[in-house]
């Protein structure tokens, strides 16, 4: 896939995935989230991460999982996902559900 600032989400992703509703909130999830623990962390591939988040979103995931100390190093995932975001989804953070937490093992600080 492209790396680039070009990329176009595939136009029928939400027809691509079932969701359901998350209580009476009106939210609705997809029935399959991606979670970032592994693979997308600073010792991984931008690259091949980058292009996993782009691949998972054209299939109608909109729903995202991170944590504090997701890596390795805890906390890149993070850091990545966000620089991620910037680069390829800017007018589509509004169609994603980011879900993060903190505890466990944290990073000083």
């Amino acid at each position: 896939m492209d790396n680039s600032f070009t990329y176009q989400p595939a136009t029928d992703r939400y027809n691509r995935m079932q969701y359901k509703y998350c209580g009476k909130s009106g939210l609705q999830l997809p029935l399959i989230s991606l979670g970032l623990w592994h693979n997308f962390g600073s010792v991984d591939d931008f690259t091949v991460a980058t292009d996993m988040i782009k691949y998972a979103f054209d299939q109608g995931f909109t729903h995202f999982d991170l944590a504090n100390n997701y890596g390795p190093v805890p906390g890149s995932a993070e850091t990545n996902f966000g620089r991620i975001l910037k680069e390829n989804f800017q007018g589509y953070r509004d169609e994603m559900i980011i879900s993060s937490k903190a505890g466990h093992e944290m990073w000083a600080g």
